[in-house]
This record gives C-alpha cells, sequence and structure tokens, in this order.
C-alpha cells in the first residue's frame, strides 16, 4: 500500500509543479515597470519634465524663413544661428581681495543658470599689481536651451530695464559675425536682489553665430528680438 501510494504523491507534486508556485500579493506597478525596464522590455512612456525654450521654437518656425526669404538662400543649413552666448564679469579689485571673486560667481550664476569658471591672468602686469595666475573674473558658456532662455530674457526683461535706454549699437560686431555687448550693472536683471549687492559690477555679453558676414549676424539679431538703436 505505500509502494502504490507514494507514485501518486509523486503525480501530485508534478501536477503542483505544472501548476506553478502558489499565487501570493501582487506585485505593484511600480515593481512591474521596474522589472520591465531591467529586462530590456519597453515600460509605459514617461512624462517629459523638460523644458523647451520659446525663442528656440521661434527661430525654427517664424525667425528662419523670413531670414531665407531675406538674404535670399536656399539651404536652412546656410541660415545663420545662435552658437553660443559668453558671459563675462571682470573683478579687478580681485588682486587686492581675493574673496570678492565669490559674490561676483554667485550674480553670474544667478543670472545665466549655471556654474561659472574662474578666470585667471595670464600673464604678470606690475603696473596693475596683476601677477599670472591671479583670479581676475568670473565667466560662463551657454549653450542649447540656456542659451535661447539667456537671450530672451535679456532683450525682453533686462534690457528694457536700464535708465534712459534707446537700444544697443548697430557697430559692436567684429567683422566675422559675432556681437558684443557691454553692461554696465547686475541690477537690470530681475534674478539679483537689491538688498544683497555690495557693489555694482558690469559684464561683457559677447554672441557668437554662425554668420559669416555682420550684416547677417545683424540680421539674425534683429528678428529674434534684439532692440538696436535707430
Amino acid at each position: 500500500m505505500a509502494d502504490e501510494k507514494k507514485p501518486k504523491a509523486q503525480q501530485g507534486g508534478g501536477k503542483q509543479q505544472a501548476q506553478g508556485k502558489p499565487q501570493g500579493k501582487k506585485a505593484k506597478p511600480e515593481q512591474v515597470e521596474a522589472a520591465g525596464e531591467q529586462a530590456g522590455k519597453p515600460s509605459r512612456p514617461k512624462a517629459n519634465n523638460r523644458s523647451t525654450a520659446r525663442l528656440r521654437d521661434r527661430y525654427y518656425k517664424e525667425v528662419l524663413p523670413s531670414l531665407m526669404k531675406e538674404l535670399g538662400l536656399d539651404n536652412t543649413m546656410a541660415a545663420p544661428k545662435l552658437e553660443k552666448i559668453i558671459v563675462n564679469m571682470g573683478v579687478g579689485e580681485a588682486t587686492q581681495n581675493a574673496k570678492l571673486i565669490d559674490p561676483a560667481a554667485t550674480e553670474v550664476g544667478q543670472i545665466t543658470g549655471q556654474k561659472p569658471v574662474v578666470t585667471k591672468a595670464r600673464k604678470s602686469i606690475a603696473a596693475f599689481k596683476v601677477r599670472e595666475g591671479m583670479p581676475i573674473g568670473v565667466m560662463v558658456t551657454l549653450r542649447g536651451d540656456r542659451m535661447y532662455e539667456f537671450f530672451d530674457r535679456l532683450v525682453n526683461v533686462a534690457l528694457p530695464r536700464v535708465r534712459d535706454f534707446r537700444g544697443v549699437p548697430t557697430k559692436s560686431f567684429d567683422g566675422r559675425g559675432n556681437y558684443t555687448l557691454g553692461v554696465r550693472d547686475q541690477l537690470i536683471f530681475p534674478e539679483i536682489d537689491y538688498a544683497k549687492v555690495e557693489k555694482l559690477k558690469g559684464m561683457n555679453i559677447t554672441i557668437v553665430t554662425s554668420a559669416g558676414t555682420d550684416d547677417q549676424a545683424r540680421a539674425l539679431l534683429k528678428h529674434m528680438g534684439m532692440p538696436f538703436r535707430q
């Protein structure tokens, strides 16, 4: 009898293995999604939280067709566009007090949304008490969406806040399609808190474009909203 029951027990165990493990707690959707990602299976599409620069979209929808028509271009790749924007703030007093670099770096970071790098003197100048390697300012290079967002805030928010503003000069091009603008103080940017500013500091803003001539660069900046002086 014992020998007859033993095969039945083995047969029952085989059925249990065929049916699978007994059901337990159901896995959460997050666990199923994570397991699918690890196994290389496509998971549910996640929401894209990346903010897009409105000026970049405006360039491709409005500015680019107008530029191609005005300049007589047939290829969109030949049309001028923004490549990068360089914001440079010099701190001459840092030769006497190196701690002045920190507030300048903080303010440039608030204005541009990117951590700046410290610029150092390339050579020694005895008349200005500058030694080689001494920190003399901060600089930021903006590309991509941050570049478009900064340019948008510059022409639509910051420059109109300048006292007695009549437009930016039209002759500040370097002959190769790049434009440099000087700003006397950092308070024109709304990101700066008046109460925390110890001293007014100016900065240079260089807009680098892919234009081959100054006329093309001037047309590009004008279509993108740069308020040139009449």
